[in-house]
């Protein structure tokens, strides 16, 4: 509760740029998992890392110095992490259906960014998916839904600020 009052005077008085991520932010579990899974296959490729980089800024409204703030910290945490456990637990506390289908979304988004996801991007989606109470069958949905987008070639065009997270 402190935090959030906190991080809200930050933003008040114009400091979110110089604001760090928590360990209970939901930004920085999501990006740690969405870095998980760009790294799935040893490294990122450079369109995962694009990629990476572009849902951040997009979906969080982050600038750029923010956005390299919050990968650094989320590789840092992903490298610690022993599960998926935390991340989806602060998931599942910080944000309503709506805003964990939009994870699982963007984890999409990276899996799909070489063209190609490979059986263990899948798998990795679907623990993902269920930790978080998200079907299979929505699962499956936006997975078609984000290669139909990809094949179209239009950009996402969703934010995070229109996914509903609890207070």
């Amino acid at each position: 509760m402190f935090e959030k009052l906190k991080n809200f005077m930050a933003e008040v008085g114009g400091a979110s740029a110089a604001r760090q991520f928590g360990e209970d932010d939901y930004r920085l579990a999501a990006a740690a998992l969405l870095i998980h899974l760009a790294k799935a296959e040893g490294s990122s490729d450079e369109p995962e890392r694009t990629r990476l980089t572009n849902i951040i800024e997009r979906n969080f409204g982050l600038d750029a110095e923010a956005t390299g703030r919050l990968i650094q910290s989320a590789e840092l945490r992903d490298e610690q992490a022993v599960d998926f456990y935390h991340f989806t637990h602060v998931l599942t506390r910080s944000l309503d259906q709506t805003g964990r289908l939009r994870v699982i979304e963007m984890m999409w988004e990276i899996a799909l960014a070489d063209g190609v996801v490979h059986e263990l991007e899948e798998n990795i989606v679907a623990r993902i998916a269920e930790l978080l109470g998200v079907s299979a069958h929505d699962r499956l949905r936006l997975r078609q839904s984000v290669a139909a987008e990809r094949a179209s070639g239009t950009q996402f065009a969703g934010a995070w600020t229109a996914v509903a997270a609890k207070e």
